[in-house]
C-alpha cells in the first residue's frame, strides 16, 4: 500500500529550522503536542467473537460474528490509524467459501447501513414509509442476508463506526478524508483481511452503496493492478458513479435533468399505483428521445418548451403551472417540496415517497433535514453500539459514527472525473470471469438509477452480453428496506454469486 509520507509543520520546523527563540520552540513544542495527542486515546479492545443462529431464507445458520480492528500504517510504517470491522464468517466453509468486504458512503457513513439494513443476518426497520427515529431497536433474524451464500465483512472507514485517525486535524484529512487516499488505504484493510484470516484462495466480491459505490469498482481495480488480488464480482448499490456526469452548470448539459426526470415519474407511477416496469420503460424512451431533443431544442424555441412542459407535468403530477414557469426544468427540491405541498410535508431524496411533516410551511425555501436521512441516524446507531458492546462484548467508551458530518464537511472531493467507471471498464476488461451488479431503486433522487442506466448503455460487451448488469427494484436509495425488493435483490445477485 502506498500511503503519503506525513509530516506536519510543527515536525518539519523542528527538523529543519535554524536555532529559534525561546517563544519559537514553545510554540513548536504546542504544536507537537497537539499532533500527538491522538496517539493518547484509550486503546480499542482486542478483536471479539460470538457464535450466533439466524434463520436465512428459511433455514438456521450457525455463524461467527466478529467485531475487530486493523491498522493504518504510513509509508514509514508509523500506525496512523485503527479500521474497526465487523465480520460474520459461516465456520467450515474452506477456500471455497466466497467473502464480500461491504462499504457505505457519505463520505462519512458507516457500514451500518448495508450491515443491518439490506445483507446481514441481522437487521433493524428504518428508511421505509412510517417508520420512527423512536422506534425500538431491535435486531431481528434478516431473512434476506447474503450470509447463506457469502461471508460478510463490514468496513467502516477512519471517521465513521469506531475507526479512528491517531494523527492530528490536517494530517488526517490528508491521509484519510480524500478520494484517492481513500481508495488506497481501504484496498490495503481489505488485503490485510485476507492475509489475517487466510483466506487469499477464497472467491472475492466488493460491494459499496452510495459513494461506496464510487469506491467498488476503485477498490476492487487497485486489488486487482496493485495489491495483487483479484476480485470475482463487484456489486453497486445506490451508487455515485459518474461525478462527472453531473458536475458544473446543467443549463449547459441535459444530462442532469435526463438522469433525474425517471426517478420523478416513478415516485408519482407508485402515488397512483401504476408503476410497473412498461410503465417506466415508456418514460425511459421519452426520456432519450423528445425529453432530451426539446432541452437542447432551448428556451428559443416556445414550441418545444410547451411540449416539454405539458409531459413533464403528466410524468410527474406536479401543478401544470409551476412546470410551465420552470420551462419543464424541474429540480429535486423542488419536487420533493411541491409533490407533498397538500398534506404539508417533504419528500426525501432518497425515496421521494418517504416524507414528514415540513416544520416551516410558510417559509419560501425549505429550511429543513431530509426525512429519512435525519430518521436513520437513531435506529441504526442505537441497534449497532447494542450489537458490539453488549451482544459482542466489545466494550468501548468512544462514540460511534454512523453518519460523520465532519467527516464529510472536511472531504477533498478533488475535480469531478469518470475515474470509477473508467476503473470499472479497465478491471471488467483485465478479468474474463468477473461479474457486475448495479442496483437502485427507482425513486431515489440523490443517486438516481438512470444515470447507471446511460452508464452501461455506453460499455463494451466485454465478449459476453450482461456482464455488467443492471437491476432496478420499487423503493429509493435504501430499497432493500422493502421486503420484496430485498427478496428481488438477492435474487439478482444469487446469479452473480454462482456464475
Amino acid at each position: 500500500m502506498r500511503h503519503s509520507i506525513l509530516i506536519t509543520a510543527s515536525l518539519a520546523a523542528l527538523l529543519l529550522a535554524p536555532q529559534a527563540p525561546a517563544q519559537d520552540k514553545k510554540d513548536d513544542a504546542a504544536a507537537t503536542e497537539k499532533s500527538e495527542a491522538k496517539s493518547d486515546l484509550p486503546p480499542l479492545p482486542d478483536d471479539k467473537t460470538i457464535a450466533q443462529t439466524a434463520v436465512i431464507g428459511g433455514k438456521p445458520i450457525r455463524y461467527q460474528a466478529t467485531v475487530g480492528k486493523l491498522p493504518v500504517y504510513d509509508a514509514k510504517g508509523k500506525k496512523i490509524g485503527e479500521v474497526v470491522y465487523t465480520a460474520y464468517v459461516v465456520p467450515g466453509g474452506g477456500a471455497q467459501r466466497p467473502v464480500t468486504f461491504a462499504f457505505n458512503g457519505g463520505p462519512g457513513a458507516s457500514s451500518v447501513y448495508l450491515n443491518l439494513g439490506a445483507v446481514g443476518p441481522k437487521r433493524v426497520q428504518f428508511g421505509d414509509k412510517g417508520d420512527s427515529p423512536s422506534d425500538a431497536p431491535l435486531l431481528v433474524d434478516n431473512p434476506a442476508s447474503w450470509l447463506d451464500m457469502t461471508d460478510l465483512v463490514f468496513i467502516d472507514p477512519v471517521g465513521t463506526g469506531f475507526s479512528r485517525s491517531l494523527i492530528d486535524e490536517d494530517a488526517t484529512k490528508k491521509a484519510f478524508y480524500a478520494n484517492e487516499p481513500d481508495i488506497k488505504y481501504l484496498s490495503r484493510i481489505v488485503y490485510d483481511w485476507l492475509v489475517k484470516n487466510e483466506r487469499l484462495r477464497s472467491p472475492k466480491f466488493v460491494m459499496g452503496e452510495s459513494y461506496g459505490g464510487y469506491r467498488a469498482p476503485r477498490i476492487a481495480y487497485e486489488l486487482q493492478t496493485q495489491l495483487g488480488v483479484g476480485v470475482n464480482g463487484i456489486v453497486m448499490v445506490s451508487p455515485y458513479l459518474d461525478p462527472a456526469a453531473t458536475a458544473g452548470s446543467d443549463a449547459l448539459s441535459p444530462l442532469p435533468w435526463m438522469i433525474t426526470l425517471p426517478s420523478m415519474a416513478a415516485g408519482h407511477l407508485e402515488r397512483t399505483g401504476k408503476l410497473t416496469p412498461q410503465a417506466m420503460a415508456g418514460v425511459e424512451a421519452y426520456t432519450r428521445g423528445g425529453f432530451a431533443t426539446d432541452l437542447l431544442a432551448g428556451r428559443s424555441d416556445p414550441q418545444a418548451t410547451a411540449r416539454l412542459s405539458d409531459k413533464v407535468t403528466e410524468l410527474t403530477g406536479l401543478d401544470p403551472k409551476l412546470v410551465r414557469r420552470l420551462d419543464g426544468r424541474v429540480d429535486e427540491g423542488t419536487y420533493l417540496r411541491e409533490v407533498h405541498r397538500d398534506d404539508g410535508k417533504i419528500g426525501s431524496v432518497y425515496d421521494s415517497n418517504v416524507d414528514a411533516f415540513d416544520p416551516f410551511p410558510n417559509a419560501a425555501e425549505r429550511k429543513s433535514g431530509d426525512p429519512i436521512l435525519e430518521g436513520i441516524i437513531a435506529p441504526t446507531t442505537s441497534a449497532m453500539v447494542d450489537f458490539i458492546t453488549r451482544e459482542v462484548g466489545w466494550k468501548t467508551s468512544a462514540r460511534y459514527n454512523a453518519l460523520s458530518f465532519s467527516v464529510n464537511s472536511a472531504w477533498d472531493r478533488g475535480t469531478p472525473d469518470d475515474a470509477p467507471v473508467s476503473d470499472l471498464r479497465k478491471a471488467v476488461a483485465n478479468d474474463p470471469k468477473m461479474g457486475v451488479l448495479i442496483v437502485h431503486g427507482y425513486n431515489d433522487l440523490s443517486c438516481p438509477y438512470f444515470g447507471s442506466r446511460l452508464i452501461i448503455d455506453q460499455m463494451p460487451r466485454f465478449g459476453v452480453e450482461q456482464r455488467v448488469k443492471l437491476g432496478v427494484y420499487p423503493g429509493g436509495h435504501m430499497f432493500y428496506s422493502r421486503k420484496a425488493s430485498a427478496e428481488a435483490f438477492k435474487a439478482d445477485a444469487r446469479v452473480l454469486y454462482t456464475r
